[in-house]
């Protein structure tokens, strides 16, 4: 078929990816970035009620080249609807212009941003963490889960969430999978028996603060991909050593962002980005005690490397449907 793309459903890349790739893939593009082989716009936020959009496109150098843009909608109120938090597709091209593929970005987003968590906690997390605290219940809890476990030996995870019956639901998932899980009546008393404490969910104000936290603590804090989005108290941000997905775009919609505005710390307090603890020209976590903290903001260069493996797999496996759009 003349001019034919690649279109590729969340079923196609479920049976396509498995979440090591994702994670070697999103290694990979910090990688690239880190080297100067990206090239990484600011990202596009349009505000809507209940939720809103984001744009975001990367080019990598991976190959020949590739160049991605997504759009995504988010819109957290959905999962009381039975609808995704989250729908959106990917655009992928070569970097001589040719359109690719068009890829649902659900599977992409999620697993992608969970794999960027896999990636940091190689660097910031202590080998020996037994114990987690995940607050955010939805399907990035649960692949958030999966990062973690795909490092670490995990045996408690304590499950936190606003919807008391979702957060119910994950710890007898968790349980079934062979590990303790637990509800606990109070945030607090869970995050301070964890090694490691996520925070993926949509709060727009801070709720994780110096006192909710024990030395040698890891947090992975991808809650806020934008300037609304809140998880982090400034005064634990300072506290932290900080590393980024990429430093400029956390400092505008991380929780960075709201730790510089309350004047806790400057983007020049970032430890590194991730990128460069991947390419060893910063150190990870330097001691037993320190808390560590990734603040991922989620960035176009992990879409582009994600989509292109896809694409490329799906070419290989013959997986996917084909059209042409002229």
């Amino acid at each position: 078929m003349v001019n034919a793309i690649t279109v590729l459903s969340g079923a196609d890349l479920s049976a396509l990816m498995r979440f090591g790739d994702y994670v070697d893939c999103v290694a990979e593009a910090f990688r690239l970035h880190a080297e100067g082989r990206s090239l990484l716009p600011d990202p596009m936020h349009i505000p809507a009620e209940g939720g809103g959009f984001h744009v975001k496109a990367a080019s990598l150098a991976l190959s020949n080249g590739y160049v991605a843009v997504k759009t995504n909608s988010s819109f957290p109120d959905n999962r009381k609807r039975g609808l995704p938090t989250i729908q959106g597709a990917i655009l992928l091209f070569d970097a001589g212009g040719a359109l690719l593929a068009l890829i649902d970005s659900i599977e992409i987003t999620s697993k992608r941003t969970g794999a960027a968590t896999a990636v940091a906690a190689r660097y910031l997390a202590r080998p020996e963490s037994r114990t987690a605290t995940i607050c955010g219940c939805g399907a990035q809890g649960r692949v958030q889960l999966e990062a973690l476990r795909h490092g670490l030996d995990l045996r408690r995870v304590f499950v936190f969430d606003r919807d008391a019956a979702a957060a119910e639901t994950f710890a007898t998932e968790i349980a079934r999978q062979g590990l303790d899980a637990e509800v606990p009546a109070a945030l607090r008393a869970a995050t301070l028996e964890s090694d490691i404490v996520v925070t993926c969910t949509t709060a727009r104000m801070a709720y994780l603060g110096i006192a909710d936290v024990r030395p040698g603590t890891f947090i992975a804090a991808i809650g806020a991909d934008n300037p609304e989005k809140s998880e982090i108290e400034p005064a634990l941000m300072a506290k932290a050593r900080v590393v980024t997905d990429v430093r400029s775009l956390c400092a505008v919609m991380g929780d960075l962002h709201h730790a510089i505005r309350a004047g806790a710390m400057s983007d020049r307090d970032v430890h590194a980005d991730l990128g460069e603890l991947v390419v060893g020209r910063r150190p990870g976590r330097m001691s037993s005690d320190e808390i560590t903290l990734f603040d991922g903001c989620g960035v176009g260069i992990q879409d582009v490397a994600a989509a292109a493996q896809a694409y490329q797999l799906a070419r290989e496996r013959g997986l996917g449907a084909r059209i042409s759009l002229s």
